[in-house]
């Protein structure tokens, strides 16, 4: 996952409104959204490679219904091919019983022996942000207040073009009450950003470039599908999901 945008308690009777692009290799498996067999309890997209998932809620439990969502820290120099697999992070919060708070306080004493990665994860109750890569301001679950944010492969709300724009976007469409066709119009945003504007993480400039834009397409790799997700004060969660074809090519 390598764009998240989400209001937490913004909107009287909807704690959670989230929307997110997952950016993945296209050769790599994985189902699309849906009640897991095993745990029908879970609704998410399922890495058939490492197991686990990128974003999915809970219908309910003993806290109500849970979200969670990961992204990847972009971080070439810091990368181990044999580091655990980190959606499995995901995975474990929502087939456990354990609340945000208890959850995170389990996984930090392990969380360095993930490659980089930002948790996003809650009920109705609290949401909490949780990096292996922010230091202090996030070593043990930082609880958020409500707001607009904002996440792609750098920290919580770094400024990174993208992260910039589509906040922007996903705040004008909540105060218009747009309807959910418009949030995946958002996603589908092919713009990349100019070069001075551009994050430096490590990667060449051109595939900066590239992976600048909200829906990605480059050789082998690119935004592989969108989600819309909805947590309501009461009742079941609503997670709706549109697979991708490529993205049109942007010209550079």
């Amino acid at each position: 996952m390598c764009l998240i945008v989400f209001a937490w308690r913004v909107i009287p009777g909807l704690p959670l409104v989230a929307c997110a692009n997952r950016d993945e290799y296209y050769d790599r498996p994985a189902t699309p959204a849906g009640a897991w067999p095993d745990y029908p309890n879970i609704v998410a997209g399922r890495d058939l490679q490492g197991g686990g998932s990128w974003m999915g809620v809970t219908k309910d439990g003993p806290h109500g219904p849970k979200f969670a969502a990961l992204t990847n820290i972009r971080a070439p120099h810091d990368f181990r091919s044999d580091a655990p697999t980190r959606g499995a992070l995901v995975a474990d919060f929502l087939k456990g019983d354990l609340d945000a708070p208890a959850y995170l306080e389990r996984i930090a004493p392990q969380a360095d022996a993930y490659n980089g990665f930002n948790l996003i994860l809650g009920d109705r109750d609290g949401m909490y942000w949780f990096s292996n890569r922010a230091g202090d301001d996030a070593r043990n679950g930082k609880p958020l207040e409500p707001g607009i944010y904002g996440v792609s492969n750098g920290l919580l709300d770094a400024p990174w073009p993208k992260v910039v724009r589509t906040k922007a976007s996903f705040a004008s469409l909540l105060l218009q009450g747009a309807p959910e066709d418009a949030y995946f119009e958002m996603l589908a945003d092919t713009t990349r950003a100019p070069d001075m504007r551009l994050p430096q993480t490590g990667v060449p400039i051109d595939l900066e470039r590239q992976l600048s834009a909200v829906c990605i397409e480059i050789p082998g790799y690119g935004t592989r599908t969108s989600t819309v997700v909805k947590l309501y004060e009461s009742g079941e969660p609503e997670l709706h999901e549109r697979v991708l074809e490529p993205c049109p090519q942007t010209e550079v």
